[in-house]
């Protein structure tokens, strides 16, 4: 049986927070002359680990603050972690925040350049596929205009476009299709089976249990940062509907 080489090493990570609880000077005195805690310490991630081998498709699962994000985040490499360490083989895109990474008074054909540079790619390669980006994102009359102007959705379909476009290895995706409609939902669903033939590897986190069935065949479920339960997607999906999810610390 062929083995494949990781992609992904994610290695005892912990990330955390110092969340305050005071929105202004005066109320930061107000509460420290009353001796009230003005912050408190919050684990995102505590001390998890796992590999993604190359050309696989993972799903990240778990309920709102489990640390899905924070993990695809330090995958990234927009934030590090506080312990441990996470390695990834080739290059890395990552579609986790809407317009992140572009700048609001660019154009949007100027902002294609951009990302497409920090992906790693010279002005020659992003000629050659720059009308690939703009057809699939369907923007080509908003193109010249600055991104602030953009609604999410134009957003969204621009950034998801370069992303795919560019040579990658690993893709990282959050959540970014919820906000496209359907049929762009569909054209994109088809762009990630493309990819995952083409042996890409792919972290995905989303509520929607319908796409990372199709997309993925293994799921890594997480709560409070910890990792709970590791394999078949199904089994995953369902472990995370189980009380034993429920239940866990």
């Amino acid at each position: 049986m062929e083995q494949h080489q990781p992609a992904i090493v994610v290695d005892h990570v912990s990330k955390h927070f110092s969340l305050k609880h005071t929105h202004s000077m005066k109320e930061a005195f107000i509460g420290w002359t009353k001796g009230k805690k003005l912050r408190s310490d919050f684990t995102a991630l505590n001390d998890l680990s796992f590999d993604v081998a190359e050309g696989e498709s993972v799903a990240l699962l778990g309920y709102n603050g489990s640390g899905k994000s924070t993990m695809l985040k330090i995958m990234s490499g927009v934030m590090p972690p506080d312990e441990g360490t996470v390695m990834t083989r080739g290059r890395v895109a990552g579609l986790i925040e809407v317009g992140a990474g572009f700048h609001p008074d660019l154009t949007g054909r100027e902002n294609v350049y951009l990302n497409a540079a920090i992906l790693g790619m010279k002005q020659h390669e992003i000629d050659a596929i720059f009308e690939q980006i703009v057809d699939f994102a369907e923007i080509r009359e908003f193109l010249d205009q600055e991104v602030k102007y953009y609604s999410s959705g134009m957003f969204m379909r621009l950034a998801f476009s370069v992303a795919i476009h560019v040579e990658l290895d690993i893709l990282l995706v959050d959540e970014i299709l919820s906000v496209g409609d359907a049929p762009f939902r569909e054209k994109c669903r088809l762009k990630f089976q493309e990819m995952i033939a083409q042996n890409k590897t792919m972290v995905v986190v989303s509520h929607d249990m319908e796409m990372v069935r199709e997309l993925c065949g293994r799921g890594i479920v997480i709560k409070r940062g910890k990792k709970h339960f590791d394999g078949p997607i199904e089994q995953a999906i369902e472990y995370l509907g189980s009380e034993d999810y429920q239940l866990a610390e």
